[in-house]
């Protein structure tokens, strides 16, 4: 099971994360802001996320109200400390598809999370993105404009995919990072730098590289 733990308390996440990989043979990843869950919940596909209530940069009610306006259709534990009837009512109102108050028992929450990925909210992902012409097939691993095919290399092609599916989202420059290299990579931040100045060389022969824009201090997004 893929699950995104976004939490920002230390000791609960670093306990929730051991248990879940032990426990739960779970492949975990852990975020602490509300930021951060938006945007790696909406890069990645995760059986479950399971979202704290509060948090900085953002509360849990308020990025599951975002994601599911945007349409993200994954399944969402709310974990929180607010018990009563009321905050039940505003967690799941929000969008989240249960619903768990701290403290709680660690066999409880495997059991709700086998619960809400046997649902089967895999998202279905297109074989083609398609932006302004400019068309990246998944399938054959292809990047076409027209009748001209653009060559990538395979880092380049999962970072452009990465940024075609986000389409106008800032995507930080350390989700990238995880995303594309991996953390267990020993290359650096400025790789990602070197990679998207690649692209944008590609990109220009058909007068696209103005679509990959840096938004400093960030990251970068594909405008639409």
């Amino acid at each position: 099971m893929n699950v995104l733990l976004a939490e920002d308390d230390n000791r609960l996440g670093d306990l929730m994360v051991y248990m879940l990989k032990k426990k739960g043979n779970c492949n975990v990843e852990w975020v602490k802001e509300g930021d951060d869950a938006f945007y790696y919940a909406t890069s990645a596909h995760y059986d479950v996320v399971i979202m704290d209530w509060m948090m900085p940069n953002g509360e849990g009610v308020d990025v599951c109200k975002r994601l599911r306006k945007q349409g993200y259709s994954g399944a969402i534990l709310m974990l929180t400390a607010k018990d009563t009837v009321q905050d039940r009512i505003e967690g799941l109102d929000s969008g989240a598809d249960d619903y768990l108050v701290k403290p709680f028992e660690f066999d409880e929450l495997l059991a709700r999370l086998r619960a809400l990925s046997r649902r089967n909210y895999a998202p279905i992902v297109e074989e083609e993105t398609e932006i302004d012409g400019l068309v990246l097939n998944r399938a054959s691993h292809t990047v076409r404009f027209e009748d001209r095919e653009i060559q990538f290399s395979p880092r380049e092609f999962q970072l452009l995919d990465l940024l075609m599916k986000n389409k106008g989202q800032v995507l930080p420059r350390e989700l990238i990072y995880e995303r594309v290299w991996g953390l267990e990579t020993d290359v650096t931040m400025k790789t990602i730098d070197a990679t998207v100045k690649l692209i944008r060389k590609k990109l220009s022969l058909i007068h696209k590289q103005d679509k990959l824009q840096s938004i400093r201090g960030v990251g970068y997004k594909f405008e639409t």
